[in-house]
């Protein structure tokens, strides 16, 4: 008998914070999303790209362009979004039990138990053994939990299926099993996110890792023309662009660092996350997310726990109003 399927409620639901707490859009911070708030900048894009169906050849280069940004010899396919791979990965083998390492992500456990999928909650890897499919998101959203190349392999020699959603790894590269990918994982699917790290998650664009078979089915699943011309245009500009990627992952990891400060003097220890998001434990999530609502200032809280409370980072030049917020809470 598995658990109770867990509300299917997500970051950037911004609507419900003007609902409640009125305001403008361009009035509130809304952190409650991990997307980078400085995006990569988007080229001119070509007529072609918006007038065509996308040609072979550019697939083919954005793909070269994931090969090396991801450093792996995988097969890959684009998606549209993560999402979207997500959505196909029930569809790989028969239906059967599913033990997904949680609390993570809810999306993946809606999409498995929608095909039919027996889904069992698991809280560590070891307890996700004998199943015919187990994922684990790596870093973990939202408690950043970690688990190394190393560790995945061991997993996947004990599970039929293994999906590692690496959606926030682009700024820890050395913890992707990307490069991995071979006959001795032959049972593992990567899934990356493109609009998170560079910024741009409406360009809803993400890709699905594989070998062999698993790689043959996912491209089936996706079909001729899973993505737009243009998203092809910007990401093969963007995942070849070492140099923003690598002042990017600085910057990062200097903002997570004063936003751990500002919960710090809250009195709000750190629970976990990764370079673009942060989650800690407040003494009532609900009454901080209040809190901070009052200045317009947007959080996401989790119907599993009453501490946890996540933030993303802001924009360079909205630290101001984000330091206002956090001075009431502290106060």
């Amino acid at each position: 008998m598995t658990d109770a399927p867990p509300p299917r409620d997500h970051g950037g639901n911004l609507e419900a914070a003007l609902a409640r707490f009125g305001g403008t859009a361009p009035a509130w911070l809304d952190l409650s999303t991990g997307i980078n708030p400085a995006p990569f900048p988007v080229p001119a894009i070509s007529p072609e790209a918006w007038a065509a169906l996308p040609r072979k050849r550019a697939m083919d280069g954005l793909i070269a362009a994931a090969r090396q940004a991801y450093a792996t010899s995988a097969r890959i396919l684009p998606t549209h979004g993560a999402q979207g791979a997500i959505q196909l990965v029930p569809w790989l083998r028969p239906p059967g039990r599913a033990a997904v390492l949680s609390p993570t992500y809810n999306e993946h456990a809606a999409a498995l138990r929608s095909a039919g999928w027996q889904v069992t909650p698991v809280t560590t890897a070891q307890a996700a053994e004998g199943a015919d499919l187990a994922v684990v998101v790596n870093p973990n959203n939202p408690d950043g939990g970690r688990l190394s190349p190393e560790r995945l392999e061991q997993v996947a020699d004990t599970v039929g299926l293994l999906i590692v959603d690496e959606s926030f790894a682009d700024p820890e590269p050395a913890l992707s099993v990307a490069p991995r990918l071979g006959a001795a994982l032959a049972n593992v699917v990567v899934l990356r996110s493109f609009g998170k790290f560079y910024g741009l998650a409406g360009l809803r664009l993400g890709f699905a890792l594989a070998q062999g078979p698993l790689a043959t089915r996912l491209a089936e699943l996706a079909g001729p023309w899973p993505i737009s011309g243009p998203a092809i245009e910007i990401a093969s500009a963007a995942l070849t662009d070492t140099g923003w990627q690598q002042a990017t992952c600085r910057r990062l990891a200097q903002d997570a660092a004063r936003l751990d400060r500002l919960a710090a003097a809250a009195g709000w220890p750190l629970v976990g996350g990764t370079p673009l998001f942060r989650t800690y434990a407040a003494p009532d999530a609900q009454a901080a997310q209040d809190r901070l609502a009052a200045h317009h200032v947007w959080s996401r809280v989790f119907p599993y726990s009453q501490q946890w409370i996540r933030l993303g980072l802001p924009p360079a030049d909205r630290w101001p109003q984000l330091e206002r917020a956090f001075a009431t809470v502290t106060a």
